[in-house]
C-alpha cells in the first residue's frame, strides 16, 4: 500500500519535531508559562538578547516574545520596581532604575568616582558622530593629542578599533554596543540632531570674514 496522503492537502502529514514539542509542553507545565521563561533567561544574559534569540530559546514568534518582552516592561515600571526591562543596543536586558544610580554606584564603586572626564566625553562625541575616524583626525578637531584618552575608552570598552584608513593605514575607531548601553540609545541613528547645536549661517559668514572660521 501507498503512503496515505491527505485529500485536501495532497500532501503526506508531517509529524511535528520531537525537540519543538518537548520545549512548547515544558513552557506550558512551567509555573508562569513564556513570560516566565522570558524573565529566566533575561536573568542570566549579560548582554542585550534580541527577539529573535528569545524566540530560538524557547521556540516561540519573535512577535510572541516581543509581546511578552513589551507586556512585562509595562508591568515593571507601572509597578515602580527596582529595575527596568529595557530595549538598547539592539536587544532587551534588566536595567536598574536611573533614580537608584546613586546607591547601586555606591554600593559598586565603595564611593570612588568612575565617571568619564570632559575631555573623554568630549573625544566620545567627536567619534561617536565622525566613526569611522582615525586618532590624528580626533586631535585635529579638538585641538589636541588625544592618545591617553582613545586608550581610556577603549580600556572602558566605550570605543573600538573598526578598521584602517586605506591611504594612510591609520587605526578607526567607532563606538560599541556598551556606548548604546550607556547612553540609553538603541541604535547610532538615536544619537540626538547636530544641527541645533551649531552656529548658523550668517554667523559662519561673519567668522569667515573675520578670519575666525
Amino acid at each position: 500500500m501507498g503512503e496515505h496522503v491527505d485529500d485536501q492537502q495532497g500532501e503526506p502529514a508531517q509529524p511535528a519535531d520531537e525537540g519543538e514539542q518537548a520545549v512548547a509542553l515544558a513552557l506550558d507545565d512551567l509555573p508562569g508559562g513564556a513570560r516566565a521563561a522570558v524573565e529566566a533567561v533575561l536573568m542570566v544574559v549579560d548582554e542585550p538578547v534580541t527577539e529573535e534569540a528569545l524566540a530560538a530559546a524557547l521556540q516561540l514568534s519573535p512577535q510572541d516574545v516581543g509581546a511578552v518582552l513589551d507586556e512585562l516592561a509595562q508591568e515593571y515600571a507601572h509597578a515602580e520596581r527596582g529595575f527596568t526591562l529595557r530595549r538598547l543596543g539592539g536587544g532587551w536586558r534588566f536595567y536598574s532604575r536611573p533614580e537608584h544610580a546613586p546607591v547601586v554606584e555606591r554600593f559598586l564603586l565603595g564611593g570612588q568616582q568612575a565617571r568619564l572626564t570632559q575631555a573623554a566625553l568630549e573625544t566620545l562625541a567627536v567619534i561617536a558622530y565622525r566613526q569611522p575616524i582615525s586618532r590624528a583626525r580626533i586631535g585635529a578637531i579638538r585641538g589636541v593629542n588625544v592618545d591617553g584618552v582613545v586608550r581610556t575608552l577603549l580600556a572602558r570598552g566605550m570605543v573600538t578599533e573598526v578598521g584602517q584608513d586605506p591611504p594612510a593605514g591609520a587605526v578607526l575607531y567607532g563606538t560599541t554596543d556598551l556606548f548604546l548601553q550607556r547612553m540609553g540609545l538603541d541604535s547610532l541613528d538615536d544619537l540626538p540632531a547636530l544641527a541645533p547645536y551649531l552656529p548658523s549661517a550668517e554667523v559662519l559668514e561673519e567668522l569667515a570674514a573675520e578670519g575666525l572660521a
